[in-house]
């Protein structure tokens, strides 16, 4: 009995690692040491465009180069700290008007699947939650490079973008129709556990 088991424990752990993505590397989003950014775009009015971002925020991910299908990405965004560098435009959207940060101060990303297109490109799938509203959207994504860096680690850097409707997240603020939808751009960077 007991060599049964040690056979069934051997198989099991060669199927392990014989699985493709089954060691995709795990890695922390740097945001302690500021190398990755979440950005916005909104049309101000369609003359302009107001540019922000969520300076607090963590996450982490997955990657295996070999394997790219297997990626992952968890991101939870401190919604309280969106800044557009003026301090009243900051509190309106802050407010119930738009983000309703009293009510819903994080919102979040967790991905469902990863779709790669060659050459480091891909659209990753997952569901975004803002406002108390989850709905599926697709990031398109590139990778940047990976590599070790001065010291010690070893790093991952990915971009994407996705353009939101205000609407579906429950925000009706009127601010005419070229400025409906809002233009997310992110610039990520990793350091592997």
């Amino acid at each position: 009995m007991t060599k049964i088991f040690g056979r069934l424990l051997g198989a099991l752990a060669t199927v392990l690692l014989l699985t493709p993505g089954a060691y995709a590397a795990e890695y922390d989003i740097d945001t302690s040491g500021k190398h990755a950014f979440i950005q916005f775009k909104v049309s101000h009015l369609g003359f302009s465009y107001v540019l922000g971002d969520f300076p607090d925020f963590d996450g982490n991910f997955s990657y295996d180069p070999e394997n790219p299908n297997a990626s992952a990405a968890e991101l939870t965004i401190d919604t309280t700290t969106v800044d557009t560098r003026h301090a009243k435009r900051n509190v309106h959207i802050r407010s119930e008007d738009f983000l309703d940060v009293k009510k819903f101060p994080t919102a979040t990303f967790i991905s469902t699947s990863y779709e790669e297109q060659g050459g480091g490109s891909g659209v990753l799938n997952g569901d975004l939650t803002m406002r108390g509203v989850s709905r599926p959207i697709s990031i398109q994504v590139s990778k940047i490079g990976e590599g070790e860096d001065p010291w010690g680690g070893y790093r991952a850097g990915f971009e994407g973008s996705v353009t939101l409707s205000m609407e579906d997240y429950g925000i009706e603020y009127n601010l005419g129709p070229t400025s409906r939808t809002v233009e997310i751009y992110f610039s990520i960077e990793g350091l592997r556990r």
